[in-house]
């Protein structure tokens, strides 16, 4: 006989002894004893009921199913992940995003599918990327500035790529703690995504996480980048404003500042500008903005000149100057017709992206590659091959050298 477990899920009966087990917790049962009446054989009643608790000792197949039920949520259809981002659910829209990040061939196929049925509702919201050098104040700045364009009516959501231990390649900030408010907001998502070892920490799949923010009715999506290697470069090519946060040294000099990235920037803030720092802010922001005028190429955007501002997240100093600056900025690219233009680029250049990735995992995980590449990493590391020769030995086993 089954019966319910209060919660919902069933329960069965242990074949060997009655007695009622789920998933290996022990479940005290009343025995026979317990349960029937006593015989009246002239003897006193029986006592107190006697509890046993039996232990089920799950099977090997058993308990690796049981590991899966823990471990894997209940799957969703294809429709459900599209109506509950289209609805703005908070919780399917973090499934969504967890089933695009997701590097399973099946989540890749139903992640696929998701997608396309979300591309009409995609296009509208500010795609805004944020980086700056580790302490420049990302986060804080980003709760902040978050806040206050939820106070104007604005849905905020926040892509937060956070560096990864080079050993478990999962998170090791915890940019939600930080972003407390927009962390609970009913207006506003949160998502920290381990970047997995990703060149220059941008997460690989950012870019489908946009698009699915954007169908779930965001208006705003901020990107936040580690501000190391090449990531404000990939963030760049995602987005539609770059700004780029800064801050002053003892003097009035900026602190790491790359001519690259000042190349790649549409609005420069210098953050912290409050207390004894706001008057060095200035000074720093009147020189940087003559600067920009020179470093600016003109490939870039001929019609728009970078700006720089001062902010500080305590003060707010600088946050409705920075958003309105995000405003004017997407207008100048509509006028001329250029936001269009980039997006439409960007998407063709993530397709060869992708397709660059793919071939790059299937070289390496061919069956001659394998069993030839510790061989040659092993030549070149002792200086007995090329890097060339080994490359195109590489590329032969793989069958894509082409033929003269």
């Amino acid at each position: 006989m089954r019966c319910a477990h209060p919660s919902g899920i069933a329960e069965s009966p242990c074949p060997r002894t009655g007695s009622s087990f789920l998933n290996g917790r022990s479940t005290p049962v009343r025995s026979a004893a317990a349960t029937e009446k006593p015989k009246q054989h002239g003897l006193p009643a029986a006592g107190p009921p006697i509890i046993s608790v039996v232990r089920h000792v799950a099977l090997p197949h058993e308990a690796a199913a049981d590991e899966e039920r823990r471990t894997v949520p209940y799957q969703l259809t294809a429709n459900e992940y599209i109506s509950g981002v289209l609805r703005h659910d908070r919780a399917v829209l973090g499934r969504t995003i967890t089933l695009v990040e997701s590097n399973s061939p099946r989540h890749r196929a139903l992640a696929q599918r998701v997608l396309t049925a979300l591309l009409p509702h995609t296009g509208g919201a500010h795609r805004i990327g944020i980086s700056g050098v580790p302490g420049v104040g990302k986060s804080s700045f980003i709760e902040a500035f978050g806040c206050r364009l939820l106070d104007a009516g604005h849905r905020v959501a926040v892509l937060a790529v956070d560096p990864s231990s080079t050993v478990t390649r999962g998170s090791i900030l915890g940019d939600k703690t930080r972003m407390e408010r927009l962390a609970t907001a009913d207006a506003a998502f949160v998502r920290p995504s381990p970047t997995g070892g990703s060149l220059g920490g941008v997460a690989r799949k950012t870019r489908e996480s946009i698009l699915v923010c954007e169908a779930a009715g965001f208006d705003v999506v901020l990107v936040e980048t580690v501000g190391v290697g090449q990531s404000e470069t990939m963030v760049a090519e995602m987005v539609d404003s770059f700004l780029l946060l800064e801050l002053t040294g003892a003097g009035d000099e900026l602190q790491g500042i790359k001519r690259g990235i000042l190349e790649l920037a549409d609005i420069i803030a210098i953050n912290k500008a409050d207390g004894d720092n706001l008057a060095r802010a200035e000074r720093a922001r009147a020189e940087l903005e003559r600067a920009l005028h020179i470093l600016r190429p003109a490939s870039r955007d001929e019609a728009w000149t970078p700006r720089a501002v001062v902010s500080s997240s305590l003060t707010g100093l600088g946050l409705d100057e920075i958003w309105q600056l995000i405003v004017e900025h997407r207008r100048s690219l509509e006028e001329r017709g250029l936001l269009d233009t980039r997006r439409r680029q960007q998407r063709l250049d993530w397709m060869w992206s992708l397709v660059d990735q793919g071939l790059l995992a299937a070289v390496r995980e061919h069956p001659e590659v394998a069993a030839m590449v510790g061989r040659l990493e092993a030549e070149v590391l002792d200086g007995r091959n090329s890097p060339t020769a080994a490359a195109e030995t590489i590329l032969e086993a793989f069958g894509t050298v082409p033929r003269g």
